[in-house]
Protein backbone atom coordinates (compact mmCIF):
# COMPACT_ATOMS: atom_id res chain seq x y z
CA UNK A 1 0.00 0.00 0.00
CA UNK A 2 1.19 3.52 -0.84
CA UNK A 3 0.10 6.46 1.30
CA UNK A 4 1.25 10.05 1.73
CA UNK A 5 1.58 12.44 4.63
CA UNK A 6 1.86 16.21 4.26
CA UNK A 7 3.02 18.34 7.19
CA UNK A 8 2.18 21.98 6.47
CA UNK A 9 4.14 23.92 9.08
CA UNK A 10 4.71 27.59 9.83
CA UNK A 11 8.07 27.72 8.04
CA UNK A 12 8.32 24.62 5.83
CA UNK A 13 5.94 22.12 4.31
CA UNK A 14 7.11 18.51 4.15
CA UNK A 15 5.63 15.54 2.30
CA UNK A 16 6.40 11.85 2.59
CA UNK A 17 5.47 8.84 0.46
CA UNK A 18 5.17 5.64 2.49
CA UNK A 19 5.14 2.27 0.67
CA UNK A 20 4.40 -0.74 2.86
CA UNK A 21 5.87 1.07 5.85
CA UNK A 22 9.02 2.32 4.11
CA UNK A 23 9.71 5.94 3.15
CA UNK A 24 10.30 5.99 -0.61
CA UNK A 25 9.98 9.70 -1.33
CA UNK A 26 10.20 13.06 0.42
CA UNK A 27 9.63 16.66 -0.57
CA UNK A 28 10.12 19.95 1.26
CA UNK A 29 9.44 23.58 0.34
CA UNK A 30 9.04 26.85 2.27
CA UNK A 31 5.40 27.32 3.25
CA UNK A 32 5.42 31.03 2.43
CA UNK A 33 2.18 32.94 1.93
CA UNK A 34 0.41 30.16 -0.02
CA UNK A 35 0.33 26.99 2.10
CA UNK A 36 -2.01 25.24 -0.33
CA UNK A 37 0.50 25.65 -3.16
CA UNK A 38 3.35 24.63 -0.86
CA UNK A 39 1.49 21.43 0.04
CA UNK A 40 0.94 20.60 -3.64
CA UNK A 41 4.57 21.28 -4.56
CA UNK A 42 5.97 19.26 -1.64
CA UNK A 43 3.70 16.32 -2.46
CA UNK A 44 4.62 16.45 -6.16
CA UNK A 45 8.32 16.44 -5.28
CA UNK A 46 7.85 13.46 -3.01
CA UNK A 47 5.92 11.59 -5.72
CA UNK A 48 8.61 12.42 -8.28
CA UNK A 49 11.32 11.05 -6.00
CA UNK A 50 9.26 7.91 -5.38
CA UNK A 51 8.61 7.49 -9.10
CA UNK A 52 4.82 7.37 -8.73
CA UNK A 53 1.74 9.37 -9.72
CA UNK A 54 -1.20 10.59 -7.66
CA UNK A 55 -3.24 7.63 -8.88
CA UNK A 56 -0.80 5.26 -7.12
CA UNK A 57 -1.50 6.78 -3.68
CA UNK A 58 -4.26 5.06 -1.71
CA UNK A 59 -4.80 7.86 0.84
CA UNK A 60 -3.30 11.23 1.80
CA UNK A 61 -3.33 12.67 5.32
CA UNK A 62 -2.49 16.26 6.24
CA UNK A 63 -1.09 17.59 9.50
CA UNK A 64 0.60 20.71 10.86
CA UNK A 65 -0.69 24.20 11.57
CA UNK A 66 -1.77 24.54 7.93
CA UNK A 67 -3.30 21.08 7.53
CA UNK A 68 -6.59 22.51 6.27
CA UNK A 69 -4.68 23.88 3.28
CA UNK A 70 -3.67 20.39 2.12
CA UNK A 71 -6.27 20.08 -0.63
CA UNK A 72 -5.11 16.61 -1.68
CA UNK A 73 -5.76 15.19 1.79
CA UNK A 74 -8.45 12.57 2.37
CA UNK A 75 -8.24 13.35 6.08
CA UNK A 76 -6.21 15.36 8.57
CA UNK A 77 -4.71 14.65 11.96
CA UNK A 78 -3.43 16.84 14.80
CA UNK A 79 0.27 17.63 15.14
CA UNK A 80 0.64 15.70 18.38
CA UNK A 81 -0.95 12.54 17.00
CA UNK A 82 1.19 12.72 13.86
CA UNK A 83 4.31 13.15 15.99
CA UNK A 84 3.32 10.17 18.13
CA UNK A 85 2.65 7.98 15.11
CA UNK A 86 5.87 9.01 13.37
CA UNK A 87 8.10 8.41 16.40
CA UNK A 88 6.53 5.03 17.16
CA UNK A 89 6.89 4.02 13.50
CA UNK A 90 10.66 4.55 13.65
CA UNK A 91 11.17 3.49 17.26
CA UNK A 92 8.57 1.03 18.65
CA UNK A 93 10.10 1.44 22.11
CA UNK A 94 9.44 5.20 22.07
CA UNK A 95 7.61 6.41 25.16
CA UNK A 96 8.55 10.11 25.28
CA UNK A 97 8.72 12.22 22.13
CA UNK A 98 9.80 15.83 21.65
CA UNK A 99 9.28 17.72 18.41
CA UNK A 100 10.68 21.19 17.79
CA UNK A 101 9.13 23.22 15.01
CA UNK A 102 9.86 26.75 13.85
CA UNK A 103 7.46 28.40 16.28
CA UNK A 104 6.74 25.91 19.05
CA UNK A 105 8.01 22.82 20.81
CA UNK A 106 5.88 19.83 21.78
CA UNK A 107 6.26 16.81 24.02
CA UNK A 108 4.10 13.69 23.94
CA UNK A 109 3.92 10.57 26.09
CA UNK A 110 3.04 7.20 24.56
CA UNK A 111 1.87 3.88 25.96
CA UNK A 112 3.34 0.50 25.00
CA UNK A 113 1.19 0.41 21.86
CA UNK A 114 2.14 3.88 20.65
CA UNK A 115 -1.13 5.46 21.72
CA UNK A 116 -1.04 9.06 22.90
CA UNK A 117 -1.37 9.37 26.68
CA UNK A 118 -0.57 13.05 27.24
CA UNK A 119 1.02 16.05 25.56
CA UNK A 120 2.24 19.56 26.27
CA UNK A 121 3.06 22.47 23.96
CA UNK A 122 5.36 25.45 24.40
CA UNK A 123 3.63 28.05 22.25
CA UNK A 124 4.07 31.23 24.30
CA UNK A 125 7.44 32.20 22.86
CA UNK A 126 9.80 31.21 20.06
CA UNK A 127 12.57 30.88 22.67
CA UNK A 128 11.46 27.25 22.85
CA UNK A 129 11.49 26.63 19.12
CA UNK A 130 13.61 26.57 15.99
CA UNK A 131 13.19 30.28 15.28
CA UNK A 132 15.23 30.95 18.41
CA UNK A 133 18.25 29.07 17.03
CA UNK A 134 17.93 30.86 13.67
CA UNK A 135 17.92 34.26 15.39
CA UNK A 136 20.88 33.38 17.61
CA UNK A 137 22.92 32.11 14.66
CA UNK A 138 22.35 35.44 12.91
CA UNK A 139 23.44 37.31 16.03
CA UNK A 140 26.70 35.33 16.13
CA UNK A 141 27.12 35.55 12.34
CA UNK A 142 27.42 31.78 11.90
CA UNK A 143 25.24 29.16 10.24
CA UNK A 144 22.85 27.04 12.29
CA UNK A 145 25.09 24.03 11.59
CA UNK A 146 28.18 25.88 12.83
CA UNK A 147 26.31 26.99 15.94
CA UNK A 148 25.54 23.37 16.87
CA UNK A 149 29.15 22.29 16.39
CA UNK A 150 30.53 25.22 18.41
CA UNK A 151 28.41 24.15 21.37
CA UNK A 152 30.48 20.99 21.80
CA UNK A 153 33.67 23.02 22.27
CA UNK A 154 32.53 24.52 25.58
CA UNK A 155 31.88 23.25 29.08
CA UNK A 156 30.97 26.61 30.64
CA UNK A 157 27.63 27.21 32.32
CA UNK A 158 26.28 30.62 31.30
CA UNK A 159 22.59 31.02 32.20
CA UNK A 160 20.31 32.89 29.84
CA UNK A 161 17.20 34.18 31.57
CA UNK A 162 15.33 35.92 28.75
CA UNK A 163 11.87 34.54 28.01
CA UNK A 164 11.66 35.71 24.40
CA UNK A 165 13.88 35.85 21.33
CA UNK A 166 14.27 39.64 21.35
CA UNK A 167 15.52 39.81 24.93
CA UNK A 168 17.66 36.69 24.47
CA UNK A 169 19.31 38.33 21.47
CA UNK A 170 20.10 41.32 23.68
CA UNK A 171 21.75 38.94 26.16
CA UNK A 172 23.82 37.42 23.36
CA UNK A 173 24.92 40.89 22.21
CA UNK A 174 25.96 41.63 25.80
CA UNK A 175 28.02 38.43 25.90
CA UNK A 176 29.66 39.34 22.60
CA UNK A 177 30.56 42.79 23.91
CA UNK A 178 32.12 41.21 27.00
CA UNK A 179 34.37 39.13 24.70
CA UNK A 180 32.75 35.82 25.62
CA UNK A 181 33.91 33.07 23.27
CA UNK A 182 31.44 32.04 20.55
CA UNK A 183 31.62 28.42 21.72
CA UNK A 184 30.56 29.47 25.24
CA UNK A 185 27.71 31.60 23.87
CA UNK A 186 26.60 28.73 21.63
CA UNK A 187 26.45 26.36 24.59
CA UNK A 188 24.42 28.91 26.58
CA UNK A 189 21.97 29.22 23.67
CA UNK A 190 21.52 25.47 23.29
CA UNK A 191 21.21 24.97 27.03
CA UNK A 192 18.52 27.66 27.09
CA UNK A 193 16.29 26.13 24.42
CA UNK A 194 16.94 22.60 25.69
CA UNK A 195 15.81 23.72 29.14
CA UNK A 196 12.48 24.89 27.74
CA UNK A 197 11.91 21.62 25.89
CA UNK A 198 12.95 19.57 28.92
CA UNK A 199 10.44 21.48 31.05
CA UNK A 200 7.52 20.47 28.81
CA UNK A 201 8.82 16.89 28.68
CA UNK A 202 8.73 16.78 32.47
CA UNK A 203 5.15 18.08 32.40
CA UNK A 204 4.03 14.97 30.53
CA UNK A 205 6.43 12.68 32.42
CA UNK A 206 9.81 11.41 31.28
CA UNK A 207 9.93 7.77 30.28
CA UNK A 208 12.52 6.19 27.99
CA UNK A 209 13.06 5.64 25.14
CA UNK A 210 13.20 9.34 24.26
CA UNK A 211 12.79 10.36 20.61
CA UNK A 212 13.55 13.80 19.17
CA UNK A 213 11.96 15.04 15.94
CA UNK A 214 12.38 18.30 14.03
CA UNK A 215 15.34 19.96 12.34
CA UNK A 216 17.12 20.70 15.63
CA UNK A 217 17.52 16.95 16.13
CA UNK A 218 20.35 17.19 13.59
CA UNK A 219 22.36 19.43 15.95
CA UNK A 220 24.93 17.51 18.02
CA UNK A 221 25.16 20.43 20.43
CA UNK A 222 21.43 20.45 21.07
CA UNK A 223 21.34 16.67 21.53
CA UNK A 224 24.15 16.97 24.07
CA UNK A 225 22.28 19.65 26.00
CA UNK A 226 19.05 17.63 25.96
CA UNK A 227 20.77 14.43 27.10
CA UNK A 228 22.55 16.22 29.91
CA UNK A 229 19.46 18.00 31.22
CA UNK A 230 17.24 14.91 30.93
CA UNK A 231 19.98 12.73 32.42
CA UNK A 232 19.52 10.06 29.75
CA UNK A 233 22.29 8.18 27.94
CA UNK A 234 20.85 8.55 24.47
CA UNK A 235 18.14 10.24 22.50
CA UNK A 236 16.77 8.41 19.45
CA UNK A 237 16.72 10.38 16.19
CA UNK A 238 15.47 9.07 12.80
CA UNK A 239 17.51 9.66 9.65
CA UNK A 240 15.33 12.57 8.54
CA UNK A 241 13.92 13.98 11.80
CA UNK A 242 12.26 16.98 10.17
CA UNK A 243 9.90 14.60 8.32
CA UNK A 244 8.70 12.87 11.50
CA UNK A 245 5.22 14.39 11.57
CA UNK A 246 4.74 13.82 7.83
CA UNK A 247 5.64 10.17 8.30
CA UNK A 248 3.14 9.98 11.15
CA UNK A 249 0.45 11.42 8.90
CA UNK A 250 1.27 8.82 6.23
CA UNK A 251 0.98 6.09 8.87
CA UNK A 252 -2.47 7.41 9.83
CA UNK A 253 -3.44 7.33 6.16
CA UNK A 254 -2.31 3.71 5.95
CA UNK A 255 -4.53 2.80 8.89
CA UNK A 256 -7.54 3.81 6.85
CA UNK A 257 -10.65 5.89 7.64
CA UNK A 258 -11.38 6.35 11.32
Amino acid sequence: MITAGVDCGAKNTKAVILKDGTVVGTGRVPTGFDPARAADVALNRAMQQAGITRADIRRVCGTGSGRTAVKAADESVSDVKAIAKGAFHFFPRARTVADIGAEEGRAVKLDDHGHLLDFAVNEKCAAGAGAFIDAMARALEVSVEELGALCLQSDREIPMNAQCVIFAESEVVGLIHSNTAKADISKAIHDCIAGRIVSIIRRVGLQEDVVLLGGLARSPGFLASMSRQLNVKRICVPDDPEFGAAVGAAVVAAEGPR
